[in-house]
């Protein structure tokens, strides 16, 4: 393949994607991995039009997603992590990625205006959307958040705050890893409804709290020393981070920490090459979020009051970790 033709590969790279999230969106893995079928068979189950059907799955059969035995499919070891039956499915973040194609559709007028000047702030989904998002980030965090709490030093804290906590995956890691500890998960009602379940499926619903409330509007619960703000900052502009870091300030115990997780960039804005395009993914989703630097991180926590702030884990996803520290 010569150049040119790597270059173009990169272009059509969406198609695939396309593919991809078409059969997740009709939930074609799941109802294949349920019972092989014919294109047939499952055209008439699904409501679909056989045609446009067979094309689509022979496509997915090239993808090596699915596998075509006389006419009948069945997903492949790699296509069955987008049925809703494998134990590590990836459907809720695929489905998730599904809404993201509608907003990633507005990027280039969204370079020639500015972004979204009029949204409210943070993200603006449906009940339905926010379902699919929460669990999506229960995806991406399950393995990430077990990480987090062997690579951090939780033994130093009793009660944690999980602002904006969404199902408590990382309440769960911590906890886990911190038999003493208990938590205060902060989230919306409607998603403090799935913390909920996840609490009592884990075993935790006597060692963790759930407050409803709006950390755009609401202050936040007070008497806990370590509070985590688990990809938070980066749905925010800096006015929002800034007030966000000025209430965590005010809710802390004296000598409580702030723990943050989120892309955290190196000066030049490019590095970690995930966090920049994870900077336009906010541009098209949300009012004035973005990734920021270190530096920008360290003058605002230092702004709200934190001292001894730093940074304690660098990665090249979502990874980073810096904390400040509230004087006792």
């Amino acid at each position: 393949m010569g150049q040119a033709d790597a270059v173009m590969a990169e272009a059509r790279g969406f198609t695939k994607s396309r593919v991809i999230l078409t059969a997740a969106e009709l939930d074609l893995f799941t109802r294949l991995d349920e019972s092989a079928s014919a294109a047939e068979e499952l055209a008439e189950v699904q409501g679909l039009d056989l045609r446009a059907l067979t094309r689509l799955l022979d496509c997915l059969v090239t993808l090596n997603l699915l596998k075509k035995d006389k006419g009948v499919y069945s997903p492949t070891e790699s296509g069955s992590f987008y049925s809703s039956r494998h134990p590590e499915t990836v459907l809720p973040m695929v489905l998730h990625l599904n809404r993201l194609w509608r907003t990633w559709s507005d990027l280039t007028d969204l370079v020639r205006t500015g972004g979204h000047h009029q949204r409210e702030s943070g993200l603006q989904m449906g009940d339905e959307d926010w379902k699919s998002f929460v669990a999506a980030m229960h995806v991406v965090g399950r393995e990430l958040s077990l990480t987090i709490a062997a690579d951090y030093d939780l033994s130093r804290f009793r009660r944690l705050l999980d602002v904006g906590g969404a199902s408590g995956t990382y309440t769960v890691a911590f906890l886990r890893k911190n038999p003493s500890m208990t938590a205060v998960i902060f989230d919306f009602e409607n998603v403090l409804a799935m913390a909920r379940e996840s609490m009592a499926e884990e075993g935790l619903q006597d060692r963790v709290e759930l407050v409803t409330g709006d950390f755009y509007h609401d202050e936040l619960p007070t008497g806990c020393d370590l509070a985590l703000l688990s990809a938070i900052i980066h749905q925010n502009s800096p006015e929002e981070n800034l007030s966000l870091y000025e209430k965590v300030f005010r809710a802390l115990e004296p000598g409580g920490t702030l723990l943050i997780r989120d892309h955290i960039m190196e000066e030049s804005r490019t590095r970690p090459p995930a966090g920049a395009m994870f900077a336009l993914n906010m541009l098209v989703n949300t009012r004035g979020g973005d990734t920021y630097t270190f530096r920008e991180v360290e003058e605002q926590l230092h702004r709200a009051g934190f001292t001894e702030v730093k940074q304690v884990r660098r990665g090249m996803e979502m990874d980073c970790l810096v904390e400040g520290r509230k004087p006792g």
